[in-house]
């Protein structure tokens, strides 16, 4: 339900309609959600998590999520690896910038090196490494995450340098039947 004490209204000297407090003339901007994420090597194996929670629960991505304020990046995808693996990472380069705007997501994902020991931590269901031919690609969570794989074999084979963006044409859409719980 809207809050009453606001109003969709175009801002002087915006483009956008927006929700403004009508008391206070407080803009409540909306912008997009930052997700930090990588793919993390150990070996030539891909470090893979089994998602506990919703969306996609039960498919394997990499470990990701949304930054926090006051976090930069880097920090945040080693904190959510940590929280989703149990697993300290060093990271080396940004990988990819991906964009979907049907979320409202931009995606940073880096490249990673595993430096401990790891588990599963509180939002996923398993954790493992894979040889990239053996990653379970049918029961892959998100479509960033199989272009991050991609992109990441491109690099590991010296074929082309990153960072990457949304492969041409897509833009984060499931896709049915695959991409459907």
């Amino acid at each position: 339900m809207p809050d009453k004490d606001f109003i969709k209204s175009v801002p002087d000297g915006d483009n956008l309609e927006r929700d403004i407090c009508r008391h206070c003339g407080f803009i409540d901007y909306q912008n997009p959600q930052v997700v930090v994420g990588a793919v993390v090597r150990s070996n030539g194996r891909i470090l893979m998590c089994r998602r506990a929670i919703p969306p996609r629960r039960g498919y394997w991505t990499l470990p990701a999520g949304f930054m926090e304020l006051h976090e930069t990046p880097q920090a945040g995808a080693a904190r959510e690896t940590m929280e989703e693996a149990n697993a300290k990472i060093t990271i080396h380069t940004l990988l990819a910038v991906y964009t979907i705007p049907r979320i409202s997501q931009v995606q940073l994902m880096y490249r990673a090196t595993l430096e401990s020991d790891f588990s599963a931590g509180p939002e996923s269901l398993e954790v493992g490494l894979f040889d990239p031919q053996d990653i379970p690609y049918d029961d892959v969570a998100f479509p960033s995450v199989l272009w991050a794989l991609e992109h990441d074999f491109a690099v590991e084979a010296g074929d082309q340098n990153s960072p990457f963006v949304n492969p041409p044409g897509e833009t984060g859409s499931l896709k049915a039947p695959r991409w459907q719980d």
